[in-house]
């Protein structure tokens, strides 16, 4: 009676047991769990991040191979293996004109080093993208990209970050192609923007990065996935972490200019200021523009170039009447 007794008890309990495992299977990997307190949940990040992941173009000479992936659990950012990882960071954000919900998303790829002119060890450098909820009319829900930012050589002399519209660069509904300049690392929304720093940047043979897998970081007060060496003081990554890449103010700048612009973030900072990259989007030439081009890089419509084209003939026709009426005056008698 006794074995009779043990033996019912034990089949209940290999019955009850699969089922708490399910349960506990369930609640770890529920919609609801937001490991990084920030108010977005795990599952909606990891969404956000796979969806609007960029095209990577990296220099077919690349001296730094790949971004890498870094060793989990240490303080201290040790790359343990160049495998083409990319980290990722989502966080909710607001405008005040918009009361639609938005989330701020950075694309990081972390290098062993910066083996350009003044190279260091370790390089963390990033771009960014602002993303607006919105409910469709089947009941349903999209995200849309509305700015896109590629940082390039961030609070420097030779700072030359880009912020755009996500229409200008035709990425409102997935990730953008950016172009990472050779050994540097910079990144940029335009290959030819890539000339327009401090001479050092190089973007011409390039190849998509074979992306191996998109890691989420979380916060810095509550890192995921391990990655405990955001916070190291090694790197600049915890004041990127921290700081939001779409500003007001440069957004309102931005909004003045015309739609087909990709303007400088810190036009101030920038060594040639006051010029203008044109281009119809498919020969991606480069020209001069006037003062009224506030430091903006435009990609611009044929009117433009068009009205370029008059003001220059107009300029050469004003110095070839000039230098006839100065020869006139002087010709001898």
């Amino acid at each position: 009676m006794r074995g009779l007794i043990v033996s019912a008890f034990f089949t209940v309990l290999l019955l009850l047991l699969p089922s708490r495992l399910i349960s506990q299977e369930a609640h770890s990997s529920s919609p609801s769990t937001d490991s990084d307190l920030d108010g977005l949940s795990d599952q909606l990040e990891q969404s956000l991040l796979e969806r609007f992941t960029p095209t990577f173009m990296i220099d077919l000479k690349e001296c730094s191979n790949l971004p890498a992936e870094f060793s989990s659990g240490l303080s201290s950012p040790t790359a343990s293996v160049e495998n083409g990882t990319i980290y990722g960071q989502v966080f909710p954000t607001k405008l005040a004109d918009d009361k639609r919900q938005l989330a701020e998303i950075h694309f990081y790829h972390l290098w062993k080093q910066d083996c350009g002119a003044h190279g260091h060890p370790l390089d963390a450098e990033h771009v960014s993208v602002l993303v607006q909820r919105a409910a469709l009319s089947n009941g349903s829900v999209a995200w849309e990209a509305k700015y896109w930012y590629a940082a390039a050589h961030e609070d420097t002399v030779c700072d030359v970050s880009q912020i755009t519209r996500a229409s200008t660069i035709r990425a409102e509904d997935h990730g953008a192609t950016i172009w990472i300049s050779a050994d540097k690392h910079a990144s940029f929304l335009n290959p030819e923007l890539c000339q327009r720093g401090c001479g050092s940047d190089r973007c011409a043979q390039t190849k998509p990065l074979n992306i191996s897998q998109i890691v989420n970081l979380g916060e810095i007060e509550k890192p995921m996935n391990g990655t405990v060496w955001t916070s190291s003081a090694q790197w600049p990554l915890a004041k990127k972490m921290t700081q939001s890449d779409f500003p007001p103010a440069s957004l309102a700048r931005l909004e003045s200019l015309p739609e087909t612009d990709i303007a400088w973030f810190n036009p101030g900072r920038h060594p040639a200021q006051g010029m203008i990259a044109i281009s119809d989007m498919t020969s991606q030439k480069i020209g001069n523009g006037g003062d009224s081009a506030a430091a903006a890089m435009s990609t611009a419509t044929d009117s433009t170039n068009n009205a370029l084209n008059q003001s220059y003939r107009k300029t050469v026709n004003a110095i070839g009447t000039s230098a006839r009426r100065v020869k006139k005056v002087f010709r001898p008698k």
